[in-house]
C-alpha cells in the first residue's frame, strides 16, 4: 500500500507555523495519513482492532476514514544516544539496551546509529544488517562532555530527510541541552511537524558526584512535548537497569501501530486539530493531533 504524505501533527501553534512553510497539496483527493498507537487501561499495546473501532475528527467534526491498515509498516529510524560525561557510568548498559531495539528491527526496516555529546556523529548509511548496527553500537559511537541535544535531533532529521515512509528519530538522553549551536527546542519541533518526523524519547535520571555532594541530572523537560506532538512516545526512567525494557517497548510500539487516513474536507492552508478516538471503553489512541490543510495558490 502506497501512502500519500503524512500531514498530521500535534498542537501546532501560530508561532511554530511561522517558522516553516507549510507543504502544499497537489491532488483534490489527497489522503492525510497518520500512525496511531492504542493501549488498554493498563498501558498494554492493543494491535488487533478493526476499522470500525476508530473515529477521526477534523476540527472537532467526524470525517470518513479512507485508509485503514494494521499490518506491520516498515520504518526508517535514526537512533541517537547521549554519550556525554554524565553517562560515563551507564554507557555499557546503554549499549546493551539499544541493542535490544536493533535486534527487533524487521527485514524491511532501515536504521542508522548516532551519538552526541559535544560531538555529533551518525553512521554513514541506512542498513537492515543488524550485525553491522550492533558493531557500530559497541565500537563506533563517540564520547564527550557537554550535551548537544537539539543539534542531535536536528541532525537525525537531516539524515532521514531523503527517506520515504515512516521516519522516526529515537533519542536517548539523561540531561538538558547545554551545547547546541544550530537548533533549539522550538526549531526542532517546527521542523518535525512540517517535515513529518515521529520522535520517540527515552530519558534517564542519573546522579553524579559533584562539588558539595551529589547532583541529579534529568532529561530536558521539552522532550515530552516534542514526542507527544509528533505522535511518538516519551519514557522517563529512574534506573539504568530499566533501559533494555524501554528500548524493547519502543520497538514493539513501532511494529504495532495502525495506519489511518482520510480526505481533508477543505484545503484552506490552515492548521486543523486532529483527534483519533477508539470506540472501545478504556482504550486510548496516541497519534499526532493536528495537520496543515494546505492549498494550491492560483
Amino acid at each position: 500500500m502506497k501512502l500519500l504524505p503524512v500531514l498530521a501533527a500535534v498542537g501546532l501553534s501560530a508561532g511554530v507555523l511561522a517558522a516553516q512553510q507549510a507543504p502544499t497539496f497537489r491532488a483534490a483527493n489527497l489522503t492525510v495519513a497518520l500512525y496511531a498507537t492504542v493501549v488498554d487501561p493498563s498501558g498494554k499495546l492493543v494491535p488487533d482492532l478493526a476499522r470500525e473501532h476508530f473515529e477521526i475528527y477534523d476540527n472537532g467534526k467526524p470525517v470518513a476514514m479512507t485508509i485503514f491498515e494494521n499490518a506491520v509498516q516498515p520504518i526508517r529510524v535514526v537512533v541517537m544516544l547521549d554519550t556525554s560525561g554524565s553517562m560515563t557510568l551507564y554507557l555499557e548498559l546503554l549499549k546493551q539496551a539499544a541493542e535490544q531495539f536493533v535486534i527487533r528491527l524487521m527485514p524491511d526496516d532501515r536504521a542508522r546509529i548516532g551519538s552526541f555529546s559535544d560531538r555529533l556523529w551518525i553512521s554513514p548509511t541506512f542498513t537492515q544488517n543488524r550485525d553491522d548496527l550492533i558493531r557500530v553500537l559497541h565500537n563506533d559511537i563517540q564520547f564527550g562532555n557537554p550535551t548537544m541535544l537539539w543539534d542531535a535531533v536536528d541532525a537525525a532529521m537531516s539524515a532521514l530527510s531523503k527517506e520515504q515512509g515512516r521516519r522516526v528519530v529515537l533519542v536517548f538522553t539523561d540531561g538538558e541541552d547545554t551545547a547546541s549551536r544550530r537548533a533549539s527546542d522550538d526549531s526542532v519541533l517546527a521542523r518535525a511537524l512540517q517535515e513529518e518526523y515521529m520522535i520517540y524519547t527515552i530519558g534517564l535520571r542519573t546522579v553524579m558526584p559533584g562539588p558539595g555532594g551529589q547532583r541529579e541530572s534529568r532529561p530536558d523537560r521539552n522532550l515530552k512535548k516534542l514526542s507527544e506532538q509528533t505522535g511518538g512516545g516519551f519514557v522517563e526512567l529512574n534506573r539504568a537497569t530499566d533501559l533494555g525494557a524501554a528500548f524493547t517497548r519502543v520497538a514493539d510500539e513501532l511494529h504495532r501501530q495502525y495506519v489511518l487516513g482520510f480526505t481533508p474536507p477543505v484545503l484552506d492552508g490552515k492548521p486543523h486539530t486532529l483527534d483519533v478516538r477508539v470506540k472501545v471503553p478504556g482504550m486510548t489512541a496516541r497519534a499526532r493531533k493536528s495537520y496543515i490543510a494546505g492549498r494550491i495558490d492560483k
